[in-house]
């Protein structure tokens, strides 16, 4: 999870790392909102989710009120992380949250979203003292996204198979599972995942496609290239952990260029930083609001411009402010306030979702 950098001229950095602000990056004028929509699922027209926090869920009722009002769809923020699911030891899992989120949604009607199975952070500590062949550890890999996948079988729509598998620099992450396998580890994870649930839609979830061209044009590439060897891969994720001094230009950029692949599109991990410089005496203020409410807003019309067989939809990090991976900033990325109240940037997805 990153944070965003700046735009890039055009004309003059097509091969820059990094992006830097070619206009004011604001969307032109915009309908209204629906004056009659009554929450994100009823307003949008693709699905609308939110990572979810188990221990809110069952601890807070304004906090789940709020998610079975607004949201069509759900991803675990940790519950199904392999930490979680398999702390203690190879082949031994804990299964409770991850099936309490599934069942809350299976009673609400919500899809799931399952995130996720490959990642080189959130490991529990028998994986990274592991010893064994190349073999055994791509046993243990194959074994273990059996074991998950098999268990949610029709019940899970969707999955991030891999999270994060590049550097800002667009190369392989120098991760456990690169070390002890190799670059097939990829390939081997989206396989073993299909094999398991040939129905769910497969995902590589990814960071920084909106603030930096090698990092976009390295997703792109790579994608392309496990496509044309067959691998059973179906749609990108961007997370758009991003703040106020981002574009709509670069928002859209990213949308438009990953529409390309011809994948399906997630925008997986969606939230908009208003203490973009971490000073810990920020104050919220009217200014930053409305630009914050403008971001929102580009993500939505970008998101809207997707053609539908393309379109996964929108998953925000979190529901209120006071629950963001972002909090000890504070930061104020979401769209709920810490009273679960909607802030303006509620209304400027209203204002996006409409945008044709």
């Amino acid at each position: 999870m990153k944070h965003s950098g700046m735009f890039f001229a055009v004309a003059l950095w097509i091969a820059a790392c990094c992006w830097t602000s070619c206009d004011s990056g604001e969307d032109p004028v915009l309908p209204p909102a629906d004056p009659a929509a009554t929450s994100l699922k009823d307003a949008s027209p693709y699905p609308f989710g939110a990572a979810l926090s188990i221990s809110r869920m069952k601890n807070s009722n304004v906090y789940l009120t709020t998610v079975e009002g607004e949201f069509s769809s759900v991803t675990a923020e940790n519950a199904m992380k392999m930490i979680q699911l398999a702390p203690s030891a190879k082949d031994q899992y804990t299964w409770a949250d991850a099936d309490y989120l599934v069942s809350f949604a299976q009673v609400n009607n919500m899809r799931i979203h399952g995130h996720c199975l490959v990642w080189h952070s959130s490991l529990p500590g028998w994986v990274n003292s592991y010893s064994g062949s190349k073999e055994e550890w791509k046993t243990l890999l194959r074994n273990y996204i059996t074991t998950v996948v098999s268990r949610y079988r029709g019940q899970i729509a969707s999955w991030d198979v891999v999270n994060e598998i590049l550097t800002d620099e667009g190369v392989p992450r120098s991760t456990v599972w690169l070390q002890k396998i190799g670059w097939e580890y990829v390939a081997l994870a989206f396989e073993a995942a299909h094999e398991a649930d040939p129905d769910a839609i497969l995902f590589y979830n990814e960071y920084g496609q909106e603030y930096s061209s090698v990092k976009l044009n390295a997703v792109n590439d790579t994608v392309r290239n496990l496509i044309s060897r067959g691998v059973p891969i179906h749609g990108i994720g961007l997370q758009m952990h991003t703040n106020i001094d981002q574009t709509a230009v670069n928002m859209a950029t990213a949308v438009s260029e990953t529409v390309k692949t011809g994948l399906k599109i997630h925008i997986s991990e969606l939230d908009v930083a208003l203490n973009r410089d971490k000073k810990a005496d920020y104050t919220v203020n009217a200014a930053d609001l409305n630009t914050q409410k403008s971001r929102y807003r580009s993500v939505a019309a970008a998101m809207a411009r997707v053609p539908a067989a393309q379109n996964w939809g929108i998953t925000v990090w979190g529901v209120g402010d006071t629950d963001s991976w972002l909090k000890d900033s504070p930061d104020y990325p979401l769209l709920f306030d810490s009273h679960y109240q909607r802030k303006s940037c509620y209304d400027g997805l209203l204002e996006g979702f409409v945008v044709k």
